[in-house]
């Protein structure tokens, strides 16, 4: 008879405890294939429990196959292999994240600033009056109305005449980075800034695009060097490029359309932080100055509103978005029906537009903080800053006979996280070393003191 300790269970239901015991003893060979289990009721009386119970057990184990029934003759034990016990499985990596004294690398953003109360009243207002219409499927697209918020918005603060049918929104860049490498083809050449973010190249790399790095001049993007790289398609960043700071002018962003345009070639516009200019009006896109529909534009709200904000949106010319249409649409949205509707509410509201301004208010007077910092500290002597007066980042060249390595590891062991230039580089130079990648925006001003006082020590020279 199968005797088992009903108190080791624990939180467990009583059926679910048997038939797991019942399972281990079938698996382990305790339980030889053929061998008949008890009654039901037998099996109930000697446990001294319901027969339900076992009868609930006793079909769990027959719907998975480790047992059967012979007709007026009970349930029998099923022919199971025996299978190699599996190796524990590894340890979980460590959960809690390194906590830095500093850390000028990551892409932070002050979140709180971000007008709470009204996001969530926003989320009030969608659940309570129009509850339905997160029931409902969203268009493959993108929700129409912020697909036309995010149009509207395209228009009167970046001269984009831009359809809502044009747009299509996806779960942040790197999503939409996976749908481009698709709509483009495997046979595209790909053009990517040098030095650049290298999630650009890893992400394209991985869908089979051969991406192929074009270094940078003053103005930007090479151009005899894309010219000679025999690319079909380019990705850039012209109105603040990242990690150099690096403003297209108005000559240049011609002089690529008239590439493009030569080339039969497509332009991927990546505006990732444009609106954090900080004096003047904002440049306009390669976009709103293209005539042969050669550009895809794209931005993400992860850097205006929050990282965790994993909304982006990228609108495609009339020939791609044909494309488009016939080769990917079968592709569902990847962003919450919720987050769609409220973000649509929060751009249709005006609300974007007043904490972008908050925000250009705040960043600004934090660069020149931090700047002013920076250029009157211990080691203003040995620096020297680049910045467009634009983006959440600026670059620091440092005089120092250290390697960026070592410098790196001196700074790691005081606990401030530094990010070099020349990580960003997929073809390394000289030029690049000793110089540092500043982001600025997460650095309140109170903890400028401890700042300028850490990287004084990590600057410092043996």
């Amino acid at each position: 008879m199968l005797t088992y300790s009903l108190e080791e269970r624990g939180g467990l239901p009583l059926y679910e405890y048997l038939y797991r015991r019942i399972r281990e003893d079938i698996l382990s060979g305790a339980l030889a294939a053929g061998e008949r289990l008890p009654s039901k009721r037998a099996l109930a009386e000697h446990l001294r429990i319901s027969v339900i119970t076992v009868e609930n057990a006793y079909a769990q184990l027959e719907a998975e196959g480790y047992v059967f029934t012979r007709p007026k003759r009970g349930f029998f034990v099923a022919q199971v292999a025996r299978l190699p016990q599996a190796p524990p499985p590894p340890p979980p990596p460590p959960e809690t994240p390194t906590l830095w004294r500093l850390d000028l690398k990551s892409n932070q953003v002050d979140t709180t600033r971000f007008p709470v109360a009204t996001w969530a009243r926003l989320t009030r207002q969608v659940l309570t009056e129009d509850g339905n219409a997160l029931l409902r499927p969203v268009p493959h697209q993108g929700l129409p109305a912020l697909r036309q918020a995010i149009a509207d918005d395209l228009r009167d603060y970046k001269g984009m005449a831009v359809s809502p049918e044009q747009i299509v929104v996806g779960a942040g860049a790197e999503y939409l980075y996976l749908l481009l490498a698709q709509l483009l083809g495997r046979e595209t050449v790909l053009a990517v800034e040098d030095p650049g973010y290298p999630k650009i190249r890893q992400v394209y790399g991985k869908c089979g695009v051969r991406c192929c790095p074009v270094p940078l001049d003053s103005q930007g993007m090479d151009l005899t060097a894309l010219s000679a790289s025999g690319a079909t398609a380019a990705h850039l960043s012209p109105s603040h490029h990242y990690p150099t700071g690096l403003v297209t002018p108005i000559g240049r962003r011609q002089a690529l359309l008239q590439w493009a345009q030569d080339r039969n070639a497509v332009i991927i516009e990546d505006d990732y932080d444009s609106e954090f200019r900080f004096s003047g009006l904002p440049i306009p896109t390669l976009q709103s100055i293209d005539a042969g529909g050669r550009v895809i534009y794209m931005n993400t709200f992860s850097q205006t509103i929050s990282p965790s904000m994993r909304v982006g949106f990228m609108v495609l010319p009339p020939a791609l978005l044909e494309r488009w249409r016939r080769e990917l649409d079968f592709y569902a949205c990847t962003v919450p029906a919720l987050e769609q509707h409220v973000l649509a509410r929060f751009l249709a509201g005006g609300h974007y537009e007043q904490h972008l301004s908050r925000m250009r208010k705040e960043y600004r007077l934090r660069r020149a903080r931090v700047l002013e910092a920076f250029r009157t500290g211990p080691f203003a002597g040995r620096v020297s800053i680049a910045e467009e007066g634009a983006g959440l980042h600026f670059l620091l060249h440092l005089d120092t006979a250290c390697t960026d390595e070592a410098l790196r590891r001196r700074a790691e062991s005081l606990g401030v996280r530094l990010g070099f230039l020349s990580e960003y580089a997929a073809a390394p130079a000289p030029a690049y070393a000793h110089t540092l990648v500043i982001n600025y925006a997460g650095l309140a001003q109170d903890r400028l003191p401890e700042a300028v006082e850490l990287l004084a020590q990590v600057f410092q020279e043996d």
